[in-house]
């Protein structure tokens, strides 16, 4: 069956500062990184119909969990199906496996929701891989959250 889950943050930074963050590739390469992963991105094209592709690799000393492109390597396309600037972005996410309890298409949303300290900034992951635990989303997610809050509270 497949999962849902949905993090919140609330950041002290503007809708547009955070939107920034959210679609510049050098950017995303800084936040979206759970714990002490790193990134690359491959490819960006910020339109609807566009997307990016990235890698994020697990550290070295990383031997709970084994990847979903091989054995150090996540590696997925994201594909735009909604831009709403300063206010939402929704992406079609595929991984790039062979297994199947990684594959399929796990929806993305970002919500910007302007509050009195900044942004309120939730995302919510619909349709997770089976082989993903909840769990390990929602720590993912807080972690690449309280990144990007380091990141545009500056």
């Amino acid at each position: 069956m497949r999962q849902t889950t949905k993090t919140s943050r609330d950041i002290n930074a503007t809708p547009g500062k955070i939107y920034l963050a959210l679609t510049d590739p050098i950017l995303l390469a800084k936040w979206q990184v759970p714990g002490d992963m790193k990134a690359k991105v491959h490819y960006f094209d910020l339109k609807v119909g566009g997307g990016y592709q990235m890698s994020l690799f697990y550290p070295d000393n990383e031997v709970e969990f084994t990847g979903k492109t091989s054995d150090k390597e996540d590696k997925f396309t994201a594909k735009f199906v909604e831009l709403i600037p300063d206010t939402k972005i929704v992406m079609i996410i595929n991984f790039d496996t062979s297994d199947p309890n990684y594959s399929g298409e796990m929806t993305m949303e970002v919500n910007l929701e302007p509050i009195d300290t900044g942004t309120r900034v939730t995302f919510l992951f619909e349709n997770i891989p089976v082989g993903i635990r909840p769990e390990d989303n929602e720590a993912g997610a807080s972690s690449s959250l309280e990144k990007l809050a380091k990141l545009v509270e500056r």
